[in-house]
């Protein structure tokens, strides 16, 4: 079993309160910086203004970060430690090897659906959607990863031990999305699903010896691909089973359907040694 943070030198045990509160601090400092521009930029609707403010809080973190690993963890070489500073040719390689199994899953999902005769084949993209594709790969990809699979992992396994900070991160990664926004048992199944995908995101890391490229790329894959298979790649029928396609109606989240159950427990299997 590898650890990325107990193992490194100087490794200290940071405060559990300093943990749970690093975040919210973050997220509300962004929030309140962007207030202004309701002001400035009136025609600004208020989903732009809150996304501003989840762009400054990312700001926010990737300045902030560094100086938390040097402050908290004692740790020298923050950016090492979290995974981004790896060769580049590790960096690739580990970020392309994530982007082809994001690439498999999709396809699983897309065969099963149009096997079934539950979708059908369109083709259509154009630069707009490519473009909405492409930013969600990034920002979800690298954001989520570096603040799940980097930094809330390592303060756990500071604090817990790896075994039980891997499973942990998965929790709190998935209960901080808004699986209870779908109804009944939907809810219960895209909460398992974004359990079982933080998992496999954790493994992709230690499967990369550290690096997070390619659980960056796995994960961003994953957002930016759906959302060019469903918005443009794919018709979907409304009338396919919320248990099978997974939750969401018009934008529907394939992990919390079986299909994504199957495609995600395949992806853990494979990379069961690493557990």
């Amino acid at each position: 079993m590898e650890s990325f943070a107990a193992a490194a030198p100087g490794s200290a045990r940071p405060n559990g309160w300093g943990t749970l509160l690093y975040v919210p601090l973050l997220y509300g400092a962004g929030w309140l910086l962007s207030r202004p521009l309701a002001l400035v930029a009136p025609g600004w609707r208020p989903d732009q203004v809150d996304l501003a403010g989840l762009a400054l809080a990312l700001v926010l973190l990737l300045v902030s970060l560094p100086l938390r690993l040097r402050r908290v963890w004692q740790e020298p070489h923050p950016w090492a430690r979290l995974g981004l500073a790896v060769p580049l040719s590790a960096a690739l390689r580990s970020g392309v090897r994530g982007l082809l199994k994001a690439l498999v899953l999709l396809l699983l999902v897309a065969a099963a659906l149009v096997l079934a005769g539950q979708a059908q084949w369109l083709g259509e993209l154009n630069g707009a959607l490519l473009l909405n594709g492409l930013l969600l790969l990034l920002g979800v990809g690298f954001a989520e990863e570096l603040l799940f699979r980097g930094w809330l992992w390592g303060e756990l396994e500071l604090q817990l031990g790896p075994r039980r900070a891997l499973v942990l991160q998965a929790l709190i990664f998935a209960l901080l999305h808004p699986w209870y926004r779908a109804p009944g048992l939907e809810a219960v199944g895209l909460l398992g699903g974004l359990i079982l995908l933080g998992l496999a995101l954790a493994l992709q890391r230690r499967a990369d010896s550290g690096s997070l490229w390619g659980a960056i790329g796995l994960h961003g894959g994953l957002a930016g691909g759906w959302f060019l298979v469903q918005k443009g790649l794919l018709q979907i029928s409304p009338a396919a089973p919320a248990w099978w396609v997974g939750p969401g109606g018009a934008d529907i989240n394939p992990i919390g359907g079986l299909i994504g159950w199957i495609g995600l427990a395949a992806l853990l299997w494979a990379r069961r040694r690493w557990w």
